[in-house]
Protein backbone atom coordinates (compact mmCIF):
# COMPACT_ATOMS: atom_id res chain seq x y z
CA UNK A 1 0.00 0.00 0.00
CA UNK A 2 1.23 3.15 -0.78
CA UNK A 3 0.48 6.50 0.25
CA UNK A 4 0.33 9.98 -1.54
CA UNK A 5 -0.48 13.78 -0.27
CA UNK A 6 -3.53 15.27 -2.04
CA UNK A 7 -4.19 18.82 -1.73
CA UNK A 8 -7.31 21.02 -2.11
CA UNK A 9 -5.20 24.50 -2.68
CA UNK A 10 -8.37 26.30 -3.52
CA UNK A 11 -9.65 26.77 0.11
CA UNK A 12 -6.82 28.84 0.75
CA UNK A 13 -2.81 28.22 -0.13
CA UNK A 14 -0.44 29.97 -2.40
CA UNK A 15 2.61 28.51 -4.29
CA UNK A 16 4.87 28.82 -1.43
CA UNK A 17 2.73 26.64 0.88
CA UNK A 18 2.33 23.47 -1.65
CA UNK A 19 6.01 24.06 -2.59
CA UNK A 20 6.23 23.73 1.37
CA UNK A 21 3.80 20.45 1.18
CA UNK A 22 5.30 19.22 -1.73
CA UNK A 23 9.32 19.08 -0.12
CA UNK A 24 7.69 17.40 3.13
CA UNK A 25 6.37 14.68 0.78
CA UNK A 26 9.34 13.77 -0.80
CA UNK A 27 11.64 13.98 2.64
CA UNK A 28 9.11 12.18 4.38
CA UNK A 29 8.84 9.67 1.62
CA UNK A 30 5.44 9.28 0.96
CA UNK A 31 4.86 8.60 -2.94
CA UNK A 32 3.31 11.38 -4.75
CA UNK A 33 2.53 14.80 -4.32
CA UNK A 34 -1.37 15.56 -5.83
CA UNK A 35 -3.66 18.40 -6.19
CA UNK A 36 -7.17 19.79 -7.07
CA UNK A 37 -7.89 21.82 -10.16
CA UNK A 38 -10.64 24.21 -8.81
CA UNK A 39 -10.58 27.75 -8.97
CA UNK A 40 -13.22 28.81 -6.39
CA UNK A 41 -12.94 27.52 -2.82
CA UNK A 42 -16.13 25.72 -1.29
CA UNK A 43 -17.71 25.65 1.75
CA UNK A 44 -16.71 28.72 4.41
CA UNK A 45 -13.22 29.22 3.23
CA UNK A 46 -12.73 32.56 1.94
CA UNK A 47 -9.83 30.84 -0.34
CA UNK A 48 -7.46 33.72 0.41
CA UNK A 49 -4.92 34.94 -0.97
CA UNK A 50 -6.78 32.98 -4.43
CA UNK A 51 -6.76 30.32 -6.69
CA UNK A 52 -3.80 28.70 -8.27
CA UNK A 53 -3.72 26.81 -11.60
CA UNK A 54 -3.48 23.22 -10.93
CA UNK A 55 -0.36 22.58 -14.39
CA UNK A 56 1.43 25.44 -13.58
CA UNK A 57 1.95 24.79 -9.73
CA UNK A 58 3.09 20.92 -11.13
CA UNK A 59 5.23 22.85 -13.06
CA UNK A 60 7.01 24.69 -10.80
CA UNK A 61 7.17 21.63 -8.25
CA UNK A 62 8.44 19.98 -11.23
CA UNK A 63 12.15 21.57 -10.95
CA UNK A 64 11.61 21.94 -7.03
CA UNK A 65 11.62 18.05 -6.43
CA UNK A 66 13.07 15.22 -7.63
CA UNK A 67 11.00 11.83 -6.45
CA UNK A 68 7.77 12.37 -6.18
CA UNK A 69 5.80 11.53 -8.68
CA UNK A 70 3.16 14.69 -9.24
CA UNK A 71 -0.68 14.99 -10.56
CA UNK A 72 -4.12 16.04 -10.29
CA UNK A 73 -7.13 14.23 -8.47
CA UNK A 74 -8.39 15.14 -11.46
CA UNK A 75 -7.86 17.73 -13.89
CA UNK A 76 -11.08 19.19 -15.19
CA UNK A 77 -11.78 18.64 -18.44
CA UNK A 78 -14.00 21.63 -18.83
CA UNK A 79 -10.89 24.23 -18.02
CA UNK A 80 -9.22 23.51 -20.67
CA UNK A 81 -9.26 22.29 -24.78
CA UNK A 82 -7.80 18.96 -25.31
CA UNK A 83 -4.67 20.33 -27.54
CA UNK A 84 -3.46 22.96 -25.41
CA UNK A 85 -3.88 20.17 -22.36
CA UNK A 86 -1.79 17.43 -23.72
CA UNK A 87 1.08 20.13 -24.61
CA UNK A 88 0.85 21.56 -21.23
CA UNK A 89 1.24 18.02 -19.31
CA UNK A 90 3.55 16.58 -21.85
CA UNK A 91 6.13 19.33 -20.93
CA UNK A 92 5.61 19.26 -17.30
CA UNK A 93 6.71 15.69 -17.37
CA UNK A 94 9.56 16.65 -19.14
CA UNK A 95 10.51 18.91 -16.79
CA UNK A 96 10.17 16.73 -14.36
CA UNK A 97 12.26 14.03 -15.74
CA UNK A 98 9.21 11.97 -16.25
CA UNK A 99 7.10 11.90 -12.99
CA UNK A 100 3.80 12.70 -13.94
CA UNK A 101 0.41 11.37 -13.59
CA UNK A 102 -2.73 12.45 -14.93
CA UNK A 103 -5.77 12.34 -13.65
CA UNK A 104 -8.83 14.16 -15.95
CA UNK A 105 -12.56 14.30 -15.31
CA UNK A 106 -15.33 15.18 -16.61
CA UNK A 107 -15.51 19.09 -14.43
CA UNK A 108 -18.48 19.69 -12.06
CA UNK A 109 -18.60 22.79 -9.90
CA UNK A 110 -20.35 25.45 -11.89
CA UNK A 111 -20.18 28.41 -9.61
CA UNK A 112 -16.66 28.44 -10.70
CA UNK A 113 -17.26 28.60 -14.16
CA UNK A 114 -19.40 31.55 -13.77
CA UNK A 115 -17.52 32.96 -11.69
CA UNK A 116 -14.37 32.87 -14.26
CA UNK A 117 -16.51 33.42 -17.49
CA UNK A 118 -15.20 29.33 -18.74
CA UNK A 119 -18.52 27.44 -20.43
CA UNK A 120 -20.19 25.10 -18.33
CA UNK A 121 -21.46 22.61 -21.22
CA UNK A 122 -24.41 20.32 -20.88
CA UNK A 123 -22.82 17.45 -22.13
CA UNK A 124 -19.76 16.26 -20.36
CA UNK A 125 -19.21 12.99 -20.12
CA UNK A 126 -19.16 12.86 -24.13
CA UNK A 127 -16.52 15.55 -23.61
CA UNK A 128 -14.44 13.80 -21.74
CA UNK A 129 -14.44 10.80 -23.42
CA UNK A 130 -13.29 12.42 -26.82
CA UNK A 131 -11.03 14.11 -24.85
CA UNK A 132 -9.31 11.34 -23.28
CA UNK A 133 -8.80 9.89 -27.25
CA UNK A 134 -7.39 12.67 -28.21
CA UNK A 135 -4.98 13.73 -25.53
CA UNK A 136 -3.87 9.69 -25.46
CA UNK A 137 -4.12 9.74 -29.22
CA UNK A 138 -1.87 12.76 -29.64
CA UNK A 139 0.74 11.88 -27.35
CA UNK A 140 0.99 7.98 -28.92
CA UNK A 141 1.19 9.17 -32.18
CA UNK A 142 5.01 8.07 -33.47
CA UNK A 143 7.08 11.38 -33.89
CA UNK A 144 7.09 11.87 -37.89
CA UNK A 145 3.00 10.78 -37.83
CA UNK A 146 0.35 13.27 -37.33
CA UNK A 147 -2.71 12.46 -35.45
CA UNK A 148 -6.53 13.81 -36.81
CA UNK A 149 -10.07 13.73 -35.11
CA UNK A 150 -13.06 14.14 -36.11
CA UNK A 151 -15.51 13.89 -33.48
CA UNK A 152 -18.93 15.28 -32.03
CA UNK A 153 -16.81 18.51 -29.48
CA UNK A 154 -13.66 18.48 -30.78
CA UNK A 155 -11.64 18.50 -34.23
CA UNK A 156 -8.63 18.03 -34.89
CA UNK A 157 -6.71 18.14 -38.25
CA UNK A 158 -3.29 16.65 -38.91
CA UNK A 159 -1.88 17.60 -35.37
CA UNK A 160 1.93 16.97 -35.51
CA UNK A 161 1.31 15.61 -32.05
CA UNK A 162 3.97 17.53 -29.92
CA UNK A 163 5.95 17.37 -27.93
CA UNK A 164 5.66 13.96 -26.89
CA UNK A 165 5.78 13.18 -22.91
CA UNK A 166 9.17 12.23 -21.34
CA UNK A 167 7.89 8.90 -20.10
CA UNK A 168 7.27 6.31 -23.10
CA UNK A 169 3.65 6.32 -21.11
CA UNK A 170 1.92 8.92 -18.81
CA UNK A 171 -0.29 6.94 -16.35
CA UNK A 172 -3.90 7.99 -16.43
CA UNK A 173 -6.36 8.10 -14.20
CA UNK A 174 -9.84 8.04 -14.10
CA UNK A 175 -12.03 8.09 -11.30
CA UNK A 176 -16.01 8.39 -10.07
CA UNK A 177 -19.10 6.65 -9.05
CA UNK A 178 -20.73 6.19 -12.79
CA UNK A 179 -22.20 2.60 -12.56
CA UNK A 180 -22.14 1.85 -16.67
CA UNK A 181 -19.99 4.63 -18.59
CA UNK A 182 -17.48 5.32 -15.84
CA UNK A 183 -16.29 1.70 -16.12
CA UNK A 184 -15.98 1.73 -19.43
CA UNK A 185 -14.28 4.73 -20.23
CA UNK A 186 -12.02 3.11 -17.40
CA UNK A 187 -11.26 -0.11 -18.91
CA UNK A 188 -10.60 1.64 -22.44
CA UNK A 189 -8.08 4.17 -21.09
CA UNK A 190 -7.17 4.33 -17.54
CA UNK A 191 -3.84 3.09 -15.92
CA UNK A 192 -5.40 3.89 -12.36
CA UNK A 193 -9.10 3.63 -11.20
CA UNK A 194 -9.79 6.03 -8.14
CA UNK A 195 -13.11 6.10 -5.55
CA UNK A 196 -13.10 9.49 -4.00
CA UNK A 197 -14.16 9.73 -0.78
CA UNK A 198 -16.28 6.15 -0.76
CA UNK A 199 -17.29 4.29 1.81
CA UNK A 200 -15.93 0.15 2.00
CA UNK A 201 -19.04 -0.81 0.56
CA UNK A 202 -19.18 2.31 -2.39
CA UNK A 203 -15.41 0.99 -2.80
CA UNK A 204 -16.31 -2.87 -3.50
CA UNK A 205 -18.91 -1.79 -5.74
CA UNK A 206 -17.40 0.47 -8.22
CA UNK A 207 -14.20 -2.01 -8.21
CA UNK A 208 -16.23 -4.78 -9.04
CA UNK A 209 -18.26 -2.74 -12.35
CA UNK A 210 -14.55 -1.64 -13.10
CA UNK A 211 -12.87 -5.31 -13.11
CA UNK A 212 -16.07 -6.71 -14.85
CA UNK A 213 -15.76 -3.94 -17.92
CA UNK A 214 -12.12 -4.61 -18.10
CA UNK A 215 -12.99 -8.14 -18.68
CA UNK A 216 -15.76 -7.28 -21.40
CA UNK A 217 -12.94 -5.00 -23.24
CA UNK A 218 -10.82 -8.28 -23.21
CA UNK A 219 -8.44 -6.43 -20.74
CA UNK A 220 -6.82 -8.47 -17.83
CA UNK A 221 -8.60 -6.28 -14.93
CA UNK A 222 -5.06 -7.21 -12.62
CA UNK A 223 -3.52 -4.38 -15.06
CA UNK A 224 -5.16 -1.30 -13.15
CA UNK A 225 -4.06 -0.13 -10.15
CA UNK A 226 -7.04 0.62 -8.14
CA UNK A 227 -6.97 3.59 -4.73
CA UNK A 228 -9.07 5.23 -3.14
CA UNK A 229 -8.80 9.22 -2.53
CA UNK A 230 -10.11 9.84 1.44
CA UNK A 231 -9.45 12.49 4.13
CA UNK A 232 -6.97 12.28 6.72
CA UNK A 233 -6.98 13.23 10.18
CA UNK A 234 -4.50 11.31 12.26
CA UNK A 235 -3.55 12.26 16.36
CA UNK A 236 -1.34 10.35 18.45
CA UNK A 237 -4.19 10.15 20.86
CA UNK A 238 -8.32 11.43 20.90
CA UNK A 239 -7.44 14.59 22.00
CA UNK A 240 -5.17 15.40 18.64
CA UNK A 241 -7.26 14.01 16.50
CA UNK A 242 -10.12 15.94 17.75
CA UNK A 243 -8.19 19.23 17.52
CA UNK A 244 -7.39 18.40 13.75
CA UNK A 245 -10.78 17.66 13.18
CA UNK A 246 -11.51 21.29 14.77
CA UNK A 247 -9.11 22.78 12.31
CA UNK A 248 -10.59 21.56 9.61
CA UNK A 249 -14.30 22.33 10.76
CA UNK A 250 -15.55 18.42 11.10
CA UNK A 251 -16.42 16.18 13.38
CA UNK A 252 -14.60 13.31 14.42
CA UNK A 253 -17.20 10.99 14.25
CA UNK A 254 -17.90 11.78 10.60
CA UNK A 255 -14.13 11.61 9.48
CA UNK A 256 -14.08 8.21 10.79
CA UNK A 257 -16.90 7.05 8.95
CA UNK A 258 -15.96 8.95 5.86
CA UNK A 259 -12.61 9.18 5.70
CA UNK A 260 -9.55 7.96 7.59
CA UNK A 261 -9.62 9.16 11.40
CA UNK A 262 -7.85 8.51 14.52
CA UNK A 263 -4.95 7.25 16.32
CA UNK A 264 -2.52 5.23 13.64
CA UNK A 265 -3.25 2.41 15.09
CA UNK A 266 -6.83 3.30 13.94
CA UNK A 267 -5.80 4.12 10.60
CA UNK A 268 -3.65 1.44 10.02
CA UNK A 269 -6.20 -0.65 10.43
CA UNK A 270 -8.83 0.98 7.88
CA UNK A 271 -6.45 1.58 5.13
CA UNK A 272 -6.25 -2.35 5.53
CA UNK A 273 -9.93 -3.18 5.10
CA UNK A 274 -9.66 -0.83 1.94
CA UNK A 275 -6.34 -2.88 0.90
CA UNK A 276 -8.10 -6.23 1.09
CA UNK A 277 -10.75 -4.77 -1.60
CA UNK A 278 -7.96 -4.45 -3.94
CA UNK A 279 -7.02 -1.06 -3.52
CA UNK A 280 -2.84 -0.45 -3.68
CA UNK A 281 -3.10 3.33 -3.70
CA UNK A 282 -4.79 5.76 -0.79
CA UNK A 283 -4.76 9.27 -1.84
CA UNK A 284 -4.63 11.49 1.70
CA UNK A 285 -6.46 14.49 1.10
CA UNK A 286 -4.98 16.91 3.99
CA UNK A 287 -7.32 19.93 4.17
CA UNK A 288 -4.94 21.87 6.63
CA UNK A 289 -1.43 22.56 4.77
CA UNK A 290 0.28 24.14 7.53
CA UNK A 291 0.41 21.21 9.84
CA UNK A 292 3.22 19.62 8.51
CA UNK A 293 3.95 17.77 12.05
CA UNK A 294 0.20 15.71 10.80
CA UNK A 295 2.31 14.89 7.39
CA UNK A 296 5.53 13.84 10.00
CA UNK A 297 2.80 11.79 12.12
CA UNK A 298 1.70 9.64 8.95
CA UNK A 299 5.10 9.32 7.26
CA UNK A 300 6.55 7.40 11.26
CA UNK A 301 3.09 5.67 12.47
CA UNK A 302 1.11 5.00 9.82
CA UNK A 303 2.93 4.73 6.52
CA UNK A 304 5.89 2.61 8.01
CA UNK A 305 3.31 -0.21 9.05
CA UNK A 306 2.09 0.01 5.64
CA UNK A 307 3.49 -2.75 2.87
Amino acid sequence: MRLRIFTEPQQGADYDTLLKVAKATEDLGFDAFYRSDHYLAMGDSDGLPGPTDAWITLAGLARETSRIRLGTLMTAGTFRLPGPLAIQVAQVDAMSGGRVDFGLGAGWFEAEHTAYGIPFPKEKFGRLEEQLAIITGLWETPAGETFSHQGTYYQLTDSPALPKPHQEHIPVLVGGFGATRTPRLAARYADEFNVPFGSLADTERQFDRVRAAARDRGRDAAELVYSNALVACVGRDDAEVARRAAAIGREVSELKENGLAGTPEEVVDRIGRFGELGSSRVYLQILDLGDLDHLALIADQVQAKLS
